[in-house]
């Protein structure tokens, strides 16, 4: 179009006027339209700048024809023609105004249209870069996911627009005058509608098709057959045979529930009845290490409560998924069955998906606990060979094996829960840390006692003053030792008496072994005797080794022997020391000692009576056998 304008001008007739405005006239005409050609000026601006140019050159054109037409004279021709230069001039003046005007259009136009297009590439640029991290939210329609929305609308995020587009769409597709074509699209200049009779289903934005690299025209053709698509099958699932047939398959989900349940009874009883049967042709005693731990009768009643058991969870698996199947054969309750087979199945799966990846914790603690056993197995053995002296360490004696195997025992196994602690299912929670924090505050809080007793339990065995079986005196406590564990230490007394005394009494008290020193030098027993100074010394030594020797359990080898105490005023006392080898006989060897003593003392006519009663006697009575004072001390 501008093209053949300005070719028409170089064409015209009236340029080749003899006029002296013909030349810048045409000249300025030709460089106006290049330049709106060169600067990309719509083609209704140029027809307009085009008109007008052409409309002073037509007059002009006819002016010269009606003037050589009329034959004017020479003056009125140049008055004409000044008149008309004078028009031209005023007509030049205003093209060129206009010219003004257009271009200031034109920049105006091209400025828009340079910052629609940057702003355009920015979209573009950012939503490239958006894409790859952006979900966006799907618009699901029973489950169906049907397309995705990316960008807001209006103050409505993504979401509010996937959200009210699915409710609109299962709102319609319950409609019973739903027709095929009722669905069809509306074009508003910035955005296309997607719509059903006057309502709106889904409004298409120039953004929604930047997000899929398209128009919104080509947008809104691919959303509108899915979207009718889904509606016309919405209306056929709701419609009233439909209903008829999810009415026909409920009952029979029904029925086939109630007829498995029958049968899965009917198989339990005849269960039952098998166990009862076997109880009395094969069901024999369960008997363990010559025990019998259960006789046939509860072995039957225990086999008879297991198959209840198995028939209850059969019945409830059973119940678990039918439930589901009956809510998803209506649309309305399917979502309903959906959560409660996630109800169902998501702990099932989370419990073998937490099994499965126990595993390999599972072997590593099997590993640790296998190579801990095996070493305990290992120390036992030597254990028992230091015990019985078949194995000899210097410095190390047979009663510390058994202890010590126990200490590094104890250690295997701490050491052992300690690196199977962090493979331990649910270790890392925060629940089992303070459960473990507080047990052990509970423990250290409350066994203070307990952990003195334990500690001194191990000292009492590495000094080694005593040892099970011997006989000792703890305080007023005299008797044999039958257990020392590491807590306490219990004592059976000649009375028969079982005495529990804890470790760390026994570690502050003065403790009396009797039977290490009969062991290895032979215990020494005595007892004292005062007498007075008639009866000579010699005599009375020979009386008491006599004695000593008479009493059965006391040694000969090394011999009895008396020592004298004490010189008092009235008489003298005497100790009788004898050596005997065990020492658990001690108190019966004493009492026999000392009934020996009074049968040689009155055999020899020596009266054992009290010395400070001597002298109330009367001299009548100095034939009669003299009395001394007998006192033992153990």
């Amino acid at each position: 179009m501008p093209y053949d304008l300005i070719r028409k001008l170089r064409n015209s007739k009236s340029l080749t006027c003899g006029h002296a405005f013909k030349r810048p006239l045409m000249l300025s005409v030709i460089f106006s339209l290049s330049f709106f050609l060169s600067t990309g000026v719509s083609s209704q601006i140029i027809k307009k700048a085009g008109e007008i140019l052409m409309s002073p050159l037509s007059s002009q054109n006819d002016s010269v024809a009606a003037g050589i037409s009329g034959r004017l004279s020479p003056e009125e021709r140049i008055k004409a023609d000044s008149i008309r230069m004078l028009q031209l001039t005023l007509q030049l003046e205003e093209m060129k105004l206009n010219e003004v005007l257009l271009k200031s259009k034109l920049e105006a136009n091209s400025l828009h249209q340079t910052a629609d297009s940057l702003k355009k590439v920015r979209q573009i640029q950012k939503i490239d870069s958006l894409r790859a991290v952006t979900p966006g939210v799907p618009v699901v329609v029973e489950g169906d996911t049907l397309f995705r929305i990316y960008s807001a609308r209006g103050g409505h995020s993504a979401l509010d627009r996937a959200e009210s587009t699915s409710e609109m769409i299962m709102k319609i597709g319950h409609d019973g005058r739903l027709r095929r074509d009722s669905v069809y699209l509306l074009d508003n200049d910035t955005y296309i509608d997607i719509m059903y009779g006057d309502k709106v289903i889904l409004s298409v934005t120039e953004q929604d098709a930047l997000w899929h690299a398209t128009d919104p025209q080509t947008l809104a053709n691919t959303y509108m057959p899915i979207i009718s698509d889904k509606i016309h099958l919405l209306k056929a699932e709701n419609s009233f045979w439909n209903i008829v047939k999810r009415c026909a398959l409920f009952v029979l989900v029904i029925c086939i529930q109630y007829l498995l349940v029958r049968l899965i009874n009917y198989l339990f009883r005849k269960l039952r009845r098998q166990i009862i049967r076997l109880k009395v042709s094969k069901l024999k005693p369960l008997v363990v290490r010559d025990y019998e731990l259960l006789d046939t009768r509860h072995l039957c009643r225990i086999l008879i409560i297991i198959s209840n058991f198995l028939r209850y969870v059969v019945l409830l698996l059973l119940f678990i998924f039918t439930v589901p199947i009956l809510f998803s054969i209506f649309p309305q309750t399917e979502k309903l069955a959906l959560e409660i087979f996630y109800y169902i199945v998501d702990p099932i799966k989370m419990v073998l998906k937490a099994i499965v990846e126990y595993i390999p914790n599972l072997f590593i603690i099997a590993i640790i606990w296998y190579c801990v056993r095996y070493i305990v197995k290992g120390l036992h053995y030597i254990s028992h060979e230091i015990q019985t002296e078949k194995l000899k360490i210097s410095g190390f004696y047979p009663d510390w094996a058994e202890p010590t195997f126990n200490i590094i025992r104890f250690l295997l196994y701490a050491f052992m829960i300690a690196m199977i602690y962090p493979y331990l299912p649910g270790s890392e929670s925060g629940v089992f840390q303070g459960i473990s924090v507080f047990v052990g505050l509970i423990v250290s809080l409350g066994s203070s006692s307990v952990i003195s007793n334990f500690i001194a339990g191990f000292v009492i065995t590495y000094m080694r003053p005593f040892k099970t079986g011997d006989f000792i005196k703890v305080n007023d406590t005299v008797g044999n030792v039958v257990e020392k564990s590491p807590f306490v230490t219990r004592i059976r007394t000649i009375k028969n008496e079982m005495v529990t005394i804890p470790n760390s009494f026994i570690t502050t008290s003065n403790t009396v072994n009797y039977s290490a020193s009969a062991r290895h030098h032979g215990l020494i027993i005595h007892t004292v005797l005062t007498m007075g100074y008639d009866v000579p010394w010699r005599r009375v030594h020979q009386l008491l080794i006599d004695a000593a020797l008479k009493t059965e359990g006391v040694l000969e080898h090394p011999a009895p022997f008396v020592l004298e105490l004490e010189l008092n005023d009235n008489y003298m006392c005497y100790q009788i020391n004898a050596y005997i080898r065990n020492a658990d006989d001690m108190p019966v060897i004493m009492s026999d000692l000392l009934q020996n003593i009074q049968d040689l003392f009155n055999e020899a006519g020596i009266e054992l009576f009290a010395p400070h009663h001597f002298k109330t006697r009367s001299v009548v009575d100095a034939e009669q056998p003299i009395r001394v004072e007998v006192s033992s001390l153990r």
